[in-house]
């Protein structure tokens, strides 16, 4: 809202200072104070009204060690980090911008399916709280909603480079959306662009860095191409959506690790949506250019924030838990930004701890079903499930294991990153 403010006043009054509203560096820097203050400062009065309230954690008896120093923890505090993330967006980002109405109804949807799962558990004292068929509907239908968009929406394309009479369209399933323009590469020479609407996203460690969801579809017969496409692709965005939700949510079992891991790969995200977003960058690192994608930082410098004011209540020992509806919110944004971004086939490194932590509660429900069904007694492959309560079990204390497991995912990140050159 205050970049469309400024802009009104710098075009109408010449109000000097007001173009700094321009630069998307400025705009990222202010979203991430303000989410930091929102979280740190007004987070501790959202954390003394849910005490009020005895809006506190039911924790289950598990055995781990300092369970008990848990019960009666604030939770819900979810609604720090959502509200943390929303206000700076609405204040600094262009909200006419097709991705940022992308990623505020992710974060909203998710966020209300969090909530009525935590409110479930604490007013109705019922510890399972909402059933897990809801929850994935619920992400389905968000995937559902960035799939269509992603698709069809006439503002979400990538800009390719053509000469001579190239087309810039590759198949029957992609659409040109703006003809050939003009524009100057890192070396100043002129080049032309046309702006296509594809379901295309980024492979690492091969040349061109693209894959299209084509070649998929294409298996069901090349005639068919304009049909099964979206379907291929909402599928896939709609897995994508449900895992990562759910991988967050279930790394969200000690004080801090869902939360630290969130702001370090918002941080990796961060620097996706600036590169993509500026052509000249993209072009020197032979990277895809999504036009407009900048203007997401906005967005992840305010979640990045809100991860990192949150974990102000949230290390150990912890003062507040974010609950379902911090962490079924945090694993829809990242899954959003990263298909927003076309960088859907980067998160099983990106967000290596979440895949390993779900792998985990996955794989030790199948052998203990297994081993159940075969020798009548089910067994298990981890002391406990997920992996970081195997190490708690084990005797590591949570604030090591919250430690060693961030150096993992900054380790990640970096990787991650690397790929850009990769190829």
């Amino acid at each position: 809202m205050l970049y469309y403010l400024f802009t009104y006043l710098r075009d109408t009054f010449h109000l000097m200072g007001a173009g700094v509203f321009n630069y998307i560096t400025f705009r990222v820097a202010m979203a991430t104070i303000l989410s930091l203050v929102i979280s740190t400062v007004f987070g501790k009065r959202i954390i003394n009204f849910l005490q009020r309230k005895q809006i506190g954690e039911t924790v289950r008896d598990l055995g781990l060690q300092g369970e008990g120093q848990k019960r009666g923890t604030p939770t819900m505090g979810g609604l720090i980090i959502i509200a943390s993330i929303l206000i700076p967006t609405l204040l600094f980002a262009r909200i006419l911008n097709v991705y940022i109405v992308l990623m505020l109804v992710s974060t909203v949807w998710l966020g209300l399916i969090g909530f009525l799962d935590d409110y479930i558990k604490v007013f109705k004292k019922n510890k399972e709280g909402l059933a897990g068929r809801f929850k994935i509907l619920g992400q389905v239908g968000l995937g559902i909603i960035v799939g269509l968009t992603m698709y069809y929406n006439h503002h979400v394309v990538i800009s390719r480079q053509v000469t001579g009479e190239q087309t810039g369209i590759y198949n029957e399933a992609e659409k040109l959306e703006v003809g050939r323009y003009e524009r100057k590469d890192e070396n100043g020479k002129k080049n032309m662009y046309v702006n296509v609407r594809t379901a295309t996203t980024t492979l690492p460690f091969i040349k061109t860095h693209e894959f299209r969801y084509e070649k998929i579809a294409a298996i069901f017969g090349e005639r068919f191409v304009e049909v099964t496409t979206p379907l291929v692709y909402i599928i896939f965005v709609i897995f994508i959506i449900t895992a990562v939700s759910n991988g967050a949510n279930i790394t969200d079992g000690i004080d801090g690790l869902a939360t630290g891991v969130s702001a370090i790969i918002g941080i990796c995200l961060g620097v996706f949506a600036y590169v993509s977003g500026n052509y000249v960058i993209a072009g020197y690192l032979n990277i895809m250019d999504i036009p407009n994608l900048g203007e997401l930082s906005i967005f992840i410098g305010a979640f990045v924030g809100a991860c990192v004011g949150f974990l102000w209540y949230n290390a150990y020992p912890a003062q507040v838990f974010m609950g379902d509806t911090g962490s079924l919110a945090l694993g829809g944004i990242i899954a959003s930004l990263a298909i927003i971004m076309r960088k859907e086939l980067l998160l099983p490194i990106m967000c290596g701890i979440f895949v390993v932590e779900l792998l985990s509660v996955m794989l030790q429900v199948w052998y203990f079903k297994r081993t159940k069904k075969k020798y009548g007694e089910g067994k298990r492959i981890f002391l406990m499930a997920p992996l970081h309560h195997h190490y708690q079990k084990k005797g590591y204390h949570e604030s090591k294991l919250v430690t060693r497991f961030w150096i993992i995912g900054i380790v990640l990140a970096i990787m991650t990153i690397v790929t850009l050159k990769l190829q």
